[in-house]
């Protein structure tokens, strides 16, 4: 069966249209109440943890969840606002039914939308989404007054999350003598990130930490990081961390303002695992740069692509058995660290492969070339077809047939906005560039 309303990344669109109005919402949260009811294996009252981020539209879309559970019989735990991350420990930590972030992640604020995450801290699988859908198909009735869910505020939700980042960094080193920039989007982690980074010793600028309901992403955050690469050079600072809306992305500017993307990210952290103890294997996506493949086999550890979103990384680290993973776009994996991808805890593991090798990160990526890649985002109509454009594909039989083995081209639809992503890797940026033009002029056509 393919799904309805969940795409790779929960449910999402924009505010006011279908599926994200007040009443779409409550009658989703009614649906996956009614399906954690069902599962639920113990006669106690399922319960489920709700964060969101800073969007205006979070608080409406709040009250419409938590009236939907409560139609269904389920408690409900409000976190107010927080990184999607930090709903997944909690949910785990406090052993509840479920947790449920609203978030639109690095989408601009008039968008939003709704994850879900199980008991053990994980994105809920495909046929638990499926049964969901399958549930919205059916009327929302009410269960009588003495079973309705009741709701109440999860007061230490920042300071148990804050922790818990914390424990993720090494015990016998901290960040005294660092100067970092602290880029939070106007985000989830606004009162958080800065934080952390201070408790472990650093000396923190924080940027984008001054959320209004209406600035989530705008011209901030690891989708736009010239803010960061401006502040840490104006601050002298050692390094810059960017998240985004919700704080599972993490880009990283070095104090020369180059900055530093998940793939580059990724081989540092491998790199530093294999310096303390060495992995089987790393997991990218069909986007991550061929320049990691290469790189892994020279270290002697396995590689494997997934389709890209990070519950696709998750599943394939799963299957193997594997604990890191990673996105250009910066998500990036440590299961023995958290179950979902997480940009605080997923920077904690770059400050220490810096503070273990006592290298830069620009020394860190001495021995690897990054093959140039171009990425042309193509804005096109919700639900379009592009394996039917048959211009689109002769082009892309052409660029790959000059590419030969010295390249690759993909092309994919974006699993949360209505675009298409056309990428060629090439062996050098002037090439890269001209043919994903030649690809992308075939959508604009």
């Amino acid at each position: 069966m393919t799904r309805k309303y969940f795409g790779t990344d929960g449910v999402r669109g924009k505010v006011g249209t279908s599926p994200i109005t007040p009443d779409f919402v409550m009658r989703l949260g009614y649906a996956a109440g009614t399906v954690l009811t069902k599962s639920k294996s113990s006669s106690s009252r399922p319960v489920v943890l709700i964060g969101k981020d800073t969007r205006i539209s979070g608080y409406m879309l709040e009250a419409a969840l938590e009236a939907g559970f409560s139609a269904a019989g389920v408690d409900v735990m409000l976190a107010g606002p927080m990184p999607t991350p930090a709903i997944a420990y909690l949910t785990r930590a406090l052993r509840l039914s479920a947790g449920v972030v609203i978030s639109a992640s690095h989408n601009p604020y008039d968008d939003n939308g709704i994850k879900f995450f199980s008991a053990s801290g994980n994105k809920l699988p495909d046929v638990i989404e499926l049964e969901i859908e399958a549930a919205l198909d059916e009327p929302m009735t009410c269960v009588s007054s003495e079973k309705l869910g009741r709701a109440k505020r999860l007061d230490d939700a920042r300071g148990r999350y804050i922790e818990f980042c914390k424990s993720t960094f090494p015990n016998e080193l901290d960040l005294h003598g660092m100067k970092l920039v602290v880029d939070c989007a106007h985000g989830a982690a606004y009162h958080i990130a800065p934080d952390v980074f201070h408790e472990l010793g650093a000396e923190v600028i924080a940027i984008g930490n001054q959320p209004n309901g209406f600035n989530i992403n705008d011209k901030v955050g690891a989708t736009a990081p010239a803010a960061l690469v401006d502040a840490v050079r104006a601050n002298k600072a050692d390094l810059g961390i960017a998240l985004d809306g919700d704080a599972d992305r993490l880009i990283v500017v070095d104090a020369s303002g180059r900055i530093y993307n998940g793939d580059e990210l990724l081989y540092i952290m491998v790199k530093d695992r294999m310096s303390i103890r060495p992995i089987d294997g790393a997991v990218g996506t069909l986007m991550t740069n061929m320049a990691l493949e290469v790189a892994f086999k020279e270290m002697g550890i396995g590689f494997a692509r997934a389709n890209v979103g990070d519950r696709y990384v998750l599943e394939a680290l799963k299957e193997r058995g594997w604990i890191v993973g990673g996105e250009g776009s910066g998500h990036m994996l440590c299961l023995d660290k958290h179950t979902t991808g997480d940009g605080i805890v997923s920077a904690l593991q770059i400050l220490s492969a810096l503070k273990r090798s006592g290298k830069t990160l620009a020394q860190l990526m001495e021995d690897i070339a990054m093959f140039p890649q171009t990425l042309i985002n193509v804005k096109v109509a919700p639900g379009f077809d592009w394996t039917k454009n048959k211009d689109l594909l002769a082009e892309k039989d052409k660029v790959e047939a000059e590419l030969g083995d010295a390249g690759r081209v993909l092309i994919r639809a974006s699993g949360t906005e209505p675009l298409v992503r056309v990428m060629v890797e090439a062996s050098s940026a002037e090439t890269a560039d001209k043919m994903a033009k030649r690809i992308a002029a075939k959508l604009t056509a």
